[in-house]
């Protein structure tokens, strides 16, 4: 501390202990995101097409009762990894902060690379993903325009929001999500009014569809009958593993936003605290809503023209539904805009620790990394494809590979999480953690063995002679090869380079090494200093109701 002015500190003032961070770059970065920032990034990035389009799909695959299942499941396991990350974020929130870092300050470096690259790849694809659905959602109101002039607008604009300042990107992904949940909310309760017979035909639905053969609560899949146990368990299985995409990267979110967060240790918490409620209300609720009021059989679910009538929220015939339209269609720039933003990040923070090429560390005066932002923007534009394919095969591939490398992340950073605590446990300084998270850590270790199979099962379906699809099973499996190539070529990299710099025949040290001895992990480079930009963090005091409120809520 000078002056009583706590010093902030980057991920690049810990190169002597990780040995691999560029030492001055990231103080370019600029704290410029507020607490109702902070969670609405993680908020948006999470509610967005997987819940508006891609959760028609799995209706109409495996029926409502597997869909409303499989949201309770993934709600589970997005609260274990939000509080994984949000403990990590919060006792060390540096600035040029990402989930690699921790990876390689707690496990080790290898793993961090590949689980970088991963990452961006993943935020990349979403992207791509988003834009796609966007052009599905927009093709449907109107066809009068090309795919490709959509496609476009949505990409400038996500990028236009991306080169701006932090505190302009911040404010800006604030006021749209707030507009998107504005339209759950207002969807959800048009959702309970129709059930009760609320609506113009006063037809009170009830759990009307859900009755056997009307037609019922699970679709036939991958068995001759909806009555045996192994059908529905596959239903119920594939429709996890697809509700992924809804979730996937979400939490981390969170995570890349704390280097760039006001107070970040009086924020994080509370935006993740927060989060888990929220997705409760949201996807809870909302998968529930949609398994009433759309039948799995509803033909719009399955049009061959695949827009935006693929979401059981247009499906509805009901009038207001249609009123919905230009919230739905804001949808993809939404989560497009905070995926693009953490992949940005995440290419940034790997070009500090000497991972991606060093162009990728420039950032403009007002603290935005452009080099990452336009690199990451670039592969988005594979969105294209979706001008000379259907735009529901484009949107199935770009989920299935975002979802499959989303859930190795999500692997590691649990990993990440355990080693963690561990190194905490062996210093004494557990008690020391600012954010302390319930059931730990044995949700971690429950959450780690269930995504894990999720991981190794992903694409199950296309083992069945009737599904065999080349171009479904390389998008189920292909994530699994380039990361295992990533990380052993990273070690062995690694190997050569040692027994170079040592003038030794043989390998040594490191390749058969899968991560740093406990009591050999740092968990205290930092923390000095963000105590101490703690200790004088003053919390806003309201002066009235309406501020009282204001506070709670953002």
């Amino acid at each position: 501390m000078d002056n009583g002015i706590a010093k902030d500190l980057s991920v690049s003032q810990t190169r002597d202990v990780t040995g691999s961070i560029d030492l001055a770059a990231s103080h370019q970065l600029e704290r410029g995101l507020k607490s109702r920032h902070v969670q609405f990034i993680a908020l948006g990035g999470a509610i967005g097409t997987g819940l508006f389009v891609g959760s028609g799909g799995i209706l109409s695959t495996v029926g409502p009762a597997p869909l409303f299942m499989a949201y309770i499941t993934m709600i589970f396991v997005v609260w274990v990894v939000m509080n994984d990350l949000a403990e990590m974020a919060t006792y060390l929130p540096l600035k040029g902060i990402s989930v690699p870092y921790f990876v390689e300050r707690f496990v080790e470096p290898s793993l961090a690379f590949a689980d970088g690259w991963n990452y961006w790849y993943a935020y990349a694809i979403l992207v791509a993903a988003e834009a796609t659905a966007g052009a599905i959602v927009l093709q449907y109101w109107t066809k009068a325009v090309p795919v490709a002039v959509w496609i476009t607008v949505i990409l400038l604009s996500i990028l236009a929001l991306n080169i701006f300042a932090i505190s302009i990107f911040g404010e800006a992904e604030f006021w749209a999500a707030s507009i998107k949940l504005i339209t759950i909310i207002g969807l959800v309760i048009l959702s309970i009014v129709l059930f009760f017979g609320g609506g113009p035909s006063h037809d009170n639905l009830g759990f009307r569809y859900w009755s056997p053969h009307n037609p019922g609560a699970f679709a036939p899949y991958l068995a001759s009958s909806t009555n045996t146990t192994t059908s529905r368990f596959l239903a119920y299985w594939t429709a996890t593993i697809r509700a992924g995409f809804a979730f996937i990267l979400s939490p981390e979110l969170l995570a890349v936003a704390a280097g760039e967060a006001i107070a970040p240790r009086r924020n994080l918490p509370k935006a993740a605290r927060r989060y888990i409620y929220r997705l409760a209300l949201f996807y809870g609720f909302g998968s529930l809503a949609i398994g009433i009021l759309v039948p799995h059989d509803d033909s719009r679910l399955l049009s061959p023209d695949s827009n935006a009538s693929a979401s059981p929220f247009v499906s509805l015939t009901s009038p207001p539904v249609k009123q919905y339209g230009s919230p739905l269609t804001s949808s993809p720039w939404i989560a497009g805009n905070a995926f693009l933003y953490s992949g940005s990040r995440t290419l940034y923070s790997l070009s500090l620790s000497h991972q991606a090429p060093r162009i990728f560390s420039r950032t403009t005066s007002r603290g935005v990394p452009y080099a990452a932002v336009l690199a990451t923007w670039l592969v988005a534009c594979l969105a294209y494809l979706n001008v000379s394919n259907s735009g529901a095969k484009v949107f199935i591939w770009f989920s299935n590979i975002s979802t499959i490398s989303g859930f190795i992340a999500w692997i590691v950073a649990m990993i990440t999480y355990l080693r963690f605590r561990k190194a905490m446990q062996c210093k004494g300084l557990l008690y020391t953690l600012p954010y302390r998270t319930p059931l730990q850590p044995y949700a971690t270790y429950f959450v780690l063995g269930l995504v894990t199979i999720l991981t190794l099962t992903n694409g199950f379906p296309v083992f069945f002679p009737e599904d065999w699809n080349i171009s479904d099973f390389l998008a189920a499996h292909i994530t699994l090869p380039v990361f295992l190539v990533l990380y052993l070529g990273h070690k062995i990299w690694l190997s050569v380079r040692r027994v170079e710099e040592t003038q030794k025949s043989s390998w040594t040290g490191g390749f058969w090494t899968f991560a740093r001895k406990v009591e050999d992990v740092d968990v205290v480079t930092g923390k000095r200093e963000m105590d101490e930009m703690e200790a004088l963090d003053i919390p806003p005091v309201p002066r009235n109701w309406v501020e009282k409120v204001w506070f709670w809520l953002a």
